[in-house]
């Protein structure tokens, strides 16, 4: 046996397997960035029915040629509260439907014969996509030029994969050997091993690809070694899952046992195959006869979408059962506060990340109006037996402003995302200040409130009726700035700005009341100046709640 032919056969596959890792990264990245406005709206539908589920995870992965992502999305919507476990399980199940893509993309590249290979001309596309990338002015052409890069590279790698297992091929002493490998638990095994150590199961489908065209093993040692790849691809999930909350935690196992499954059924099939001397290979073989990559492919997807559809019926029950595996944690375990729509896990999938850094935004805003409306309360009733989840609600405040600033911050550092989420997600930062603010002057009513409870003095009823009414300008202008800045709606914009004018006219009216009363002797001026800070601190809330709405404006010219 050459030994400096193996070592060379194995440095040619090490080089293909990091030449394909570094195209389904480019892809992915570049396809999200491409696609991230459908892919927001997407997956923004995942609570509806199982086969809704399935065909998000389906299509979502087959659209950035990553189930891996898809599947970590997933689990921090899980570990958000966005989604049930039953409808990540659908997803996740829709995940495996869609990455058999890359396999059947594979395949088609291993067509040539005596003529130009349809990989060479596939390769070719990265050196056209590179001079896109290198020379192009506008965002799209450049990501555009990525995924052609992307997609010419994945065949440059497979075109070194597919060298090595040529070379291995003509060595006697290793087709022995793998021709010995043959017990079909054991080739499991060694895809599911193979494929942890990669994290890519696409990686691990394509060297099977490989090694059954070059004849380095048989289509039935290259069936068994996917249905391992499908239990190896489960180690990104369980990753993910473990360094999350308890439902994230069950996703990653509904993930595991799903794909378990899967394979324990179609091993119990193989098993009564044998009995009547048939296997896998022989049916495919027979359909598709001189293609062995396209019989591999075809399995491939033949194998997901058959354990999608025996599952499916069996979902609740593997829900069940799962949160019986794993029982959730006790509350006093719990982090007092947490960010409700955005997970660490997110990360991996950014456009997705973006719509959920908008909610939690909104949220926030959420949680900065109704401390407003307590600190009123207060100011006019002198009632404080709602300042311990006030000020609770204050420190929640603090937590998401520097929370979400420092996700934001790495979220910017991703690839795969366009212009538009790129421009949202810089405008975000005084987004998030704002509403910070917006709590800290809430604080400054309880303050006057709180001089005024000491001092015992009270406002006037006008001056109550006169905070009363800026109460419900300020919830009308707040309902408008949510409308434009969730929907990108420029008409809610437009009325939210009227109502803001309203808003900075009523203070000075209510300045202009303040004064007359005290001519009148009707309040005194150590009230009235804790009056007039309430008014001027009730119009810097609506300059940042208007400020909220504003920000659309940086995106109307990316629609």
């Amino acid at each position: 046996m050459d030994i400096t032919a193996i070592i060379t056969s194995l440095l040619t596959l090490m080089a293909g397997i990091g030449v394909f890792l570094i195209a389904c990264q480019m892809m992915s990245s570049n396809l999200e960035a491409a696609s991230s406005e459908k892919l927001k709206t997407l997956f923004s539908k995942a609570s509806g029915s199982k086969l809704l589920g399935v065909g998000i995870g389906a299509l979502g992965t087959a659209a950035i040629q990553s189930s891996g992502a898809t599947t970590v999305m997933t689990i921090g919507f899980v570990n958000a509260g966005i989604i049930s476990l039953a409808q990540a399980a659908t997803i996740i199940y829709g995940a495996n439907i869609g990455t058999t893509v890359t396999a059947q993309i594979v395949a088609l590249g291993m067509f040539g014969g005596n003529s130009v290979s349809t990989s060479v001309i596939f390769s070719a596309f990265a050196g056209l996509g590179a001079f896109l990338g290198v020379f192009a002015k506008k965002s799209s052409v450049k990501i555009l030029g990525g995924i052609l890069a992307g997609f010419g590279l994945l065949f440059v790698g497979l075109e070194l994969m597919s060298g090595s297992m040529e070379a291995f091929a003509a060595l006697e002493g290793v087709k022995t050997f793998l021709a010995g490998i043959s017990h079909p638990l054991l080739l499991v095994l060694l895809g599911a091993v193979f494929t942890a150590i990669i994290q890519s199961s696409s990686v691990m489908t394509s060297i099977a690809l490989a090694m059954v065209v070059t004849g380095l093993i048989g289509i039935d040692q290259g069936i068994f070694l996917t249905m391992g790849s499908n239990i190896g691809s489960c180690v990104v999930a369980l990753i993910a899952g473990m360094t999350s909350g308890t439902n994230a935690r069950r996703t990653a196992l509904i993930h595991l046992l799903f794909n378990c499954s899967g394979v324990f059924l179609f091993l119990l099939a193989a098993w009564g195959l044998g009995w009547f001397d048939l296997s896998y290979g022989d049916f495919f073989e027979r359909i598709f006869p001189s293609a062995p990559q396209v019989q591999l492919a075809m399995f491939h997807t033949f194998f997901n979408t058959t354990t999608v559809l025996l599952m499916l019926p069996l979902t609740g029950a593997l829900v069940t059962m799962v949160r019986r595996l794993v029982p959730a944690k006790p509350v006093a375990k719990e982090a007092e506060f947490s960010l409700r729509y955005v997970d660490e896990n997110m990360l991996r999938t950014p456009p997705v990340a973006v719509l959920q850094v908008k909610r939690e935004i909104v949220r926030m805003a959420g949680i900065a109006l109704s401390n407003v409306d307590r600190a009123l309360e207060m100011a006019t009733e002198l009632d404080f037996a709602e300042r311990p989840l006030f000020e609770r609600r204050e420190l929640e405040l603090n937590f998401i402003n520097r929370e979400l600033i420092a996700f934001v911050v790495r979220l910017s550092g991703k690839s795969g995302l366009g212009e538009k989420d790129r421009n949202y997600l810089s405008g975000t930062y005084r987004n998030i200040r704002d509403l910070e603010r917006i709590g800290d002057y809430a604080e400054n009513i309880v303050e006057y409130a709180t001089a005024l409870a000491d001092s015992h003095q009270q406002f006037s009823d006008d001056a109550k009726y006169e905070i009363s009414q800026l109460k419900t300008l300020l919830h009308q202008l707040y309902d408008l700035a949510i409308i434009a800045y969730r929907n990108e709606n420029f008409a809610a914009l437009g009325k939210a700005n009227i109502v803001e004018e309203e808003i900075d006219d009523y203070t000075q009216r209510m300045e202009a009341g303040h004064i007359s009363r005290m001519e009148k002797g009707i309040c005194t001026p150590s009230v009235g100046a804790q009056y007039l800070e309430l008014s001027s601190n009730a119009e810097r809330i609506a300059d940042h709640l208007i400020n909220l709405a504003k920000s659309i404006r940086t995106l109307k010219n990316n629609k």
